[in-house]
């Protein structure tokens, strides 16, 4: 695992024009000035020893006694994260939703075994490692196989991917390139159900240092190792910029607590379950939920006139919209969907890591080729994903949350967001729109079909796409 920090340089169109270039923590102090002087930029940067900037920032701060939180929330960071668990990078995600970002995608890049964490790190008792690192391959070598099955069934169904028969009948160079690619992310997300929570990834995030702060506090008062270790890591790299601004950046009690407390609640949950019996295979049906609380003033009519000037997802949405509350989700969603769908900006997200069953894309081979050899052995290594989901669950319900990392990515777990309905309209445009996840459009698409049931003034007004391919 690796935290690096990126810092920025000057561009030369700036240079040459003598734009200043100040560093994260000098910029912060900077704008702290205007809270309490309106001299200027000029008159500030005047004050500041370009030879010395650790000095300038010192006797800035010593000037008047800023609030440190809202100095830090003027420092921006990038920072990469090299080697961290599937299930770290969305726990990271949960706890900085508005960073500035990107993560390997399980849709577009092959893992192997080669990408897992060393047992130890993520706390595996020394007994068990040799069992893990079995079960780790068993997952890895169920999606590689399974990778290799949604190929061969695509070659038997080549319509099954959606690719327009124009492009499939161009033998250019480019569109060879661009079909083969279609293909291969066909198959990535059908196949990466199998990919354990454990399989490691990279992150990148821009915030500001505030966020920074913010998730080093998650990370160092976690129950488990990995987000302790990179919470080390990370303030370690904070103080190479803005080693002033690190004092909140620690482990903190009522965090500790906190997620104590929410550990303790999923366990509860999972042995209820397992104790009901309930198997995880079949998948469970994935039931969408939508609560909505407009202003009283409002009605369906004003709400689909905020969509009057609507052409895109970006497009402009009206007061009326912006002003509703909504809380939607599902009960079962599966965890390499919810990873994307927790990344939305807005809001407020709530993720039970129980498994309620599992999704293992049966539904995607159609009646046709039911019985044919590859349908036969996606159902089996169905069965076995589900039976590691089966087992984790088990391990959760026993108090063992390094079980999280046995996790397949199609395991199904409850999701809900809350946020405003402006905001859930642009996600389902989105996740509907060209080259989404079919899972992502199926799920939008159920909550649209509430949606248009309370709001029926709506239907029309929103620009639902076809989602894959892209």
């Amino acid at each position: 695992m690796k935290a690096t920090l990126v810092s920025l340089y000057p561009t030369s169109a700036a240079i040459e024009l003598g734009r200043p270039a100040l560093t994260p923590e000098l910029l912060a102090a900077s704008g702290a000035r205007y809270s309490r002087n309106n001299e200027g930029l000029e008159a500030i940067l005047s004050r500041i020893d370009p030879a010395d900037p650790d000095r300038s920032v010192d006797s800035i701060f010593r000037m008047v006694d800023y609030g440190h939180q809202s100095i830090a929330d003027m420092a921006p960071i990038a920072m990469f994260l090299d080697g961290v668990s599937i299930w770290l990078a969305f726990n990271i995600w949960s706890v900085c939703p508005t960073a500035g970002g990107q993560e390997s995608s399980t849709r577009y890049i092959q893992l192997d075994p080669s990408g897992l964490p060393d047992p130890a790190a993520v706390e595996i008792p020394e007994a068990e490692r040799g069992r893990w690192i079995e079960r780790m391959n068993d997952s890895f070598r169920a999606y590689s196989h399974a990778l290799r099955l949604w190929e061969r069934l695509l070659e038997r169904r080549p319509d099954l991917s959606g690719i327009p028969n124009s492009l499939l009948a161009d033998q250019s160079e480019a569109a060879l390139k661009k079909t083969a690619r279609m293909r291969r992310n066909y198959a990535f997300d059908r196949a990466r159900v199998h990919l354990p929570a454990a399989a490691l990834t990279n992150v990148m995030l821009v915030m500001s240092a505030r966020g920074w702060v913010a998730l080093c506090q998650h990370l160092l008062s976690h129950p488990l190792a990995e987000p302790r270790t990179l919470g080390r890591l990370i303030q370690a790299e904070l103080a190479l910029v803005v080693p002033r601004l690190l004092r909140h950046a620690r482990a903190v009690a009522s965090f500790e607590k906190g997620l104590r407390d929410e550990f303790e609640a999923w366990q509860a949950a999972a042995a209820a379950r397992v104790m009901s019996g309930q198997e995880l295979f079949p998948s469970i049906e994935p039931e969408a939920f939508l609560e909505i609380m407009p202003p009283p003033e409002l009605n369906g009519e004003a709400m689909a006139e905020g969509l009057r000037y609507h052409d895109n997802r970006y497009a402009w949405t009206g007061q009326a919209l912006r002003r509703t509350a909504v809380r939607f989700g599902w009960n079962a969603v599966g965890f390499a969907e919810i990873r994307d769908l927790n990344r939305h900006r807005t809001g407020s997200k709530y993720c039970p890591l129980t498994p309620v069953g599992f999704y293992g894309a049966l539904d995607q081979i159609p009646p046709d080729c039911l019985e044919s050899l590859e349908a036969v052995e996606l159902a089996a290594y169905a069965h076995q994903s589900a039976a590691r989901a089966r087992a984790a669950a088990e391990r959760i319900a026993s108090g063992d949350f390094t079980a999280l990392y046995d996790l397949p990515l199609g395991t199904q777990l409850p999701f809900e967001h809350v946020t405003t309905l402006d905001k859930v309209i642009y996600e389902a445009e989105l996740r509907t729109g060209a080259g989404a996840h079919y899972r992502y459009a199926a799920h939008l698409r159920d909550v649209l079909s509430l949606l248009y049931k309370k709001i029926p003034e709506l239907r029309g007004c929103i620009i639902e796409g076809a989602a894959e391919p892209e």
